[in-house]
């Protein structure tokens, strides 16, 4: 077959022949080894077994956006954005006569809290088992992105060969024929001039075909990495809720308490010490004084709740930004679905054209 330099370059990046690796020039030599042109029916299977494989591996690229909608993380998103609305942080900071009505707003405050901290200890763990089902679909579109890279390598071997194969075919099986045929009169040797050139022209169809299979191979990729890429970003969202939002809004509520009950006791320290200055009359207006003052630097604290507030605003924010992105992220999903079929049948079109 004469020394093997390079491969004659074919449509993209299939490298060269002589920069193949050691184990590939292996394997190109072995494909090549078992190309005859003369057996119509391996011509027609050449290669085969690596567009199978790419056909099947596009399919399950289709499936896998199809069955791995994450529109349920933003149901319960949603839900949860809801639920922390309802905790309105506002009822018990704002409004006249804070002391004289503190012990109902209290109340009603801490039993919303405790009713709703359970429904969102519901939802965290729902958010968390979906995550989890996310980090696996992470795990697996990786899988799937080095499984497409050998699926493309194994058509760069049957393209090389094949490309090796008809280089040597034109370059010296060819002009020996056609010699032969101009220099005998026997026309069979014409014949076989013929019968080879068509059959260069039928494997380089073949060859075609291959290569239109690995730019599918080469267009799955990047689309493996963008659903990867929507999978990765929600999980980040979902653990942020989960590991720092929640619980941060958790414990602002309950220092919030923790201080709504402080006030609570000082002003009933300070009624008590308002008694005893009725019954001390020469320390009333001292025991006055200091109540007041007191009073005055204790009521300094109320100023936490607007970080109760901020946090509670922070917090829907966060989960609404987590459901636009998820949205954003189904909407790039439902566009490379949208694309895989469309490439899928202008291939299976362009297939059926060739063939026929």
């Amino acid at each position: 077959m004469g020394e093997k330099t390079a491969a004659l370059t074919p449509a993209g990046d299939i490298a060269p022949y002589a920069e193949l690796s050691a184990e590939q020039k292996k394997e190109v030599e072995s494909i090549l080894g078992s190309i005859d042109l003369s057996d119509t029916q391996a011509v027609i299977q050449y290669g085969v077994s690596a567009q199978s494989d790419i056909s099947s591996f596009a399919d399950a690229v289709l499936n896998q956006v199809r069955g791995k909608d994450s529109g349920y993380v933003g149901e319960i998103l949603s839900d949860l954005s809801a639920r922390v609305r309802d905790m309105d942080a506002d009822g018990v900071v704002n409004g006249g006569g804070f002391f004289s009505r503190f012990k109902s707003r209290i109340r009603r405050f801490i039993a919303r809290y405790k009713k709703l901290s359970v429904q969102i200890d519901k939802i965290v763990d729902q958010l968390d088992t979906a995550r989890m089902e996310l980090l696996k679909d992470v795990a697996l579109l990786d899988n799937m992105y080095e499984k497409n890279i050998e699926c493309l390598h194994g058509l760069d071997n049957f393209i090389i060969a094949g490309m090796m194969k008809i280089d040597e075919l034109n370059k010296k099986d060819l002009p020996a024929l056609a010699q032969a045929a101009e220099e005998s009169d026997d026309p069979m040797d014409a014949q076989r001039a013929k019968d080879m050139a068509e059959r260069i022209n039928r494997f380089e169809k073949k060859i075609h075909d291959l290569r239109l299979s690995r730019m599918i191979a080469i267009q799955t990729a990047p689309q493996l990495r963008l659903i990867q890429g929507n999978d990765q970003a929600l999980v980040e969202k979902i653990q942020s809720s989960i590991l720092t939002t929640i619980p941060l809004w958790k414990n602002q509520v309950v220092i919030a308490i923790s201080l709504f009950r402080q006030k609570s006791a000082l002003n009933l320290q300070k009624q008590v010490s308002e008694a005893t200055n009725d019954l001390l009359k020469k320390n009333a207006e001292l025991l006055k004084e200091n109540s007041i003052d007191t009073a005055n630097e204790m009521e300094r604290g109320i100023v936490e709740m607007e970080t109760l507030k901020k946090v509670n605003d922070d917090l829907i924010e966060t989960i609404d930004e987590t459901l636009r992105i998820q949205q954003e992220g189904r909407d790039k999903r439902q566009q490379a679905e949208a694309e895989l079929v469309r490439i899928e049948g202008e291939l299976k079109q362009k297939l059926t054209q060739i063939r026929g």
